[in-house]
Order: C-alpha cells, then sequence, then structure tokens
C-alpha cells in the first residue's frame, strides 16, 4: 500500500475582474448587501471573445501544477477533471485536457459532483495511486459560470456569488504512508437535489422545449434555496472535518490549516468559531474571487501554498459541501 502526496499545485484565473459595484449596473444590488450575505467583493468573469473555456483554465493551471511537481506531461499516468459547466453535454473535459495538454493516451474521468467536485476527485485520485495502479494523477477543478447566470435583479440571489476559474494538482506516490494524504471522508443526500439545482437542459426536458416555453422557462438558471443550503452546510461541513480527525486521532488543535470550499465567507466563519481557530489557520478567497464551485478549494489551496502558509509536516484539512446534496473532507499530513 501507498499513500498519495501532493507535488504540484498551479491555478488559473481570468483577468476580468467584476465587482460589486459592476454588478449594481446590471440588477438591483449593492456592494453592502453582497458582502453583508456573502463576503463577495469581487470575482472574475471570462470576457466575451476569450479563449477561455472550463477545459482551457483547466489545461493552463494543470500546465503550471505539473511544471511544479518536476514533472513533465508524459510522466501523468491518468486524468481526474471535476466540474458543473463542461465545455459539453458530452464528451467531458477529462479527454479535452489530454488533447490540449498533448498527452499519451491515458486514461481521463470526470466528476460531476458540483461544490464538492475537487473533494470528491482528490479521493478518487488517491485510490488509484494507494491501490498501485497509477504512479501520478492529474486532477483539476475548474468552472465557466459567468455564462449561464441570470444577470437581471432576477437571478441575483445566486449571480453574485459565483466566478470563473481553475486550479489542479499532481498526486503522486509516497511510500511513507505518515505522509500525504491519510484519509477521505464522502457523503451524500439526494433528497435535497432540488435546494440547489440546473433542471435544464436534461434528456427529460430539453432543449426545443426551453425554446418553445419562451421566458415563462428559466429552468436552464441556477436556482438555490440559500437558507436551506446555508442551515445544511453548516452541520455537514462540521461532521466531515469531525469524521476526518476522528479516523486519524487527530483533535481540533491539531489542524494548522483548514481550507473550506469557498461556498459564502460566512459559513467558513461559523465553521472555524466552532472549531476556535485563528484567522492563520483558516484559508479564504472568496472575497477575490467568489465561488468556483469545484474549482475553489483547489485554487484556495494552491494561494495558501504560494504564500507559505502551509508548511511540511502540517495537517491541512479540506472539506466542502454543495448541490447533491454531497459533501466530504480530506486529511493531509504535508
Amino acid at each position: 500500500m501507498y499513500n498519495s502526496k501532493i507535488i504540484g499545485l498551479g491555478k488559473y484565473l481570468p483577468d476580468n475582474v467584476v465587482t460589486n459595484d459592476d454588478l449594481s449596473n446590471m440588477m438591483d444590488t449593492n456592494d453592502e448587501w453582497i458582502q453583508e450575505r456573502t463576503g463577495i467583493q469581487e470575482r472574475r468573469w471570462i470576457e466575451e471573445g476569450s479563449e477561455d473555456t472550463s477545459a482551457v483554465m483547466g489545461a493552463k493551471a494543470a500546465k503550471i501544477a505539473i511544471e511544479r511537481a518536476g514533472l513533465t506531461k508524459d510522466d501523468i499516468d491518468f486524468i481526474v477533471f471535476a466540474t458543473l459547466s463542461p465545455d459539453y453535454y458530452f464528451p467531458g473535459c477529462g479527454v479535452q485536457i489530454q488533447d490540449l495538454l498533448d498527452m499519451p493516451t491515458v486514461g481521463a474521468l470526470d466528476v460531476r459532483n458540483q461544490c464538492s467536485g475537487f473533494v470528491y476527485a482528490i479521493s478518487v485520485a488517491d485510490q488509484f495511486i494507494k491501490t498501485g495502479m497509477y504512479k501520478n494523477v492529474l486532477v483539476i477543478g475548474a468552472e465557466y459560470h459567468s455564462n449561464g447566470l441570470d444577470k437581471t435583479t432576477r437571478g441575483r440571489g445566486v449571480t453574485v456569488i459565483f466566478g470563473d476559474g481553475a486550479g489542479a494538482c499532481v498526486l503522486s506516490r509516497e511510500e511513507d504512508t505518515t505522509k500525504g494524504i491519510l484519509s477521505t471522508h464522502l457523503h451524500s443526500e439526494g433528497k435535497y437535489a432540488d435546494k440547489l439545482i440546473v433542471a435544464s437542459p436534461s434528456i427529460a426536458h430539453w432543449v426545443p422545449e426551453i425554446i418553445e416555453a419562451g421566458e415563462e422557462d428559466i429552468s436552464y438558471f441556477p436556482y438555490m434555496d440559500g437558507t436551506f443550503v446555508f442551515k445544511h452546510a453548516v452541520v455537514r461541513f462540521s461532521e466531515v472535518i469531525m469524521e476526518g480527525l476522528i479516523k486519524n486521532n487527530l483533535k481540533k488543535e491539531d489542524i494548522d490549516m483548514l481550507i473550506p470550499h469557498q461556498a459564502n465567507l460566512r459559513i467558513a466563519q461559523f465553521i472555524q468559531k466552532k472549531f476556535g481557530l485563528s484567522d492563520e489557520q483558516v484559508f479564504n478567497n472568496i472575497m477575490k474571487y467568489g465561488n468556483t464551485t469545484a474549482a475553489s478549494v483547489v485554487i484556495a489551496l494552491t494561494e495558501a501554498w504560494e504564500q507559505g502558509k502551509i508548511k511540511e509536516g502540517n495537517h491541512v484539512v479540506l472539506a466542502a459541501f454543495g448541490s447533491g446534496f454531497t459533501w466530504g473532507s480530506v486529511i493531509i499530513k504535508w
């Protein structure tokens, strides 16, 4: 048996910064309203005419991660790509990465677990490495939200939250099983699927029906019962973090760095207070980027590492909760 270890991290954000004041020119909202509810000050949205897509951004982040890992594209044995906003209905973005990076014909897997996507993806990659099947696995989280949001007052409760971006990491075989990813913990509760959903297009409600319905049908825009999601998120975040700590005989005090999914700054602050963690023990960047869903954890992890906030020997905890409902945690000995 082996452990897997993160040996390279990378991120990519579009250049275009959209502030809360910019959004107030599109819809009935304002900076104070957005910051009070979410903590977000600005986000990145892909500009019209840009080459960027979920796959393209993912490839840009992946190149950085592979280079920092001291590897080449030919050293990668497998690709796991997490997103809720793929370039196509099918095929998924994983195969596009294989093409964009001109890789050998390695396998590529897509994970569709939305806000929990990166946590699920890293768990899958971890198992491939632990069983000895692969040595180096590229894991990517990327989202292109901005082209699918309702940018009117009707959609402001959701639209102000989301941003575009991508992050990537390379997991590699680690023979010392006291290091690297110690455990992952995954859960779901599908009875609440309709609380955070994009219902269409689907095979049951395909594009011609949406067009025929006209403006009355807005099922292709994201819907979120924000209060309901918030109440469940704070409970599940706490549970799954504790599950990981208990599994590894760790206490709250052993957490050196908690990186929560960047869904809402208020959720992160609630968890921080509940676990008695200092500002230096929790990393948030939702203020700058908004919620980048499957990309948020890996973008934040990359930034925390770049800023020297994660050091060898640290206990790092990743946690996420989102649509599905799905949630999970990852316990790492850096």
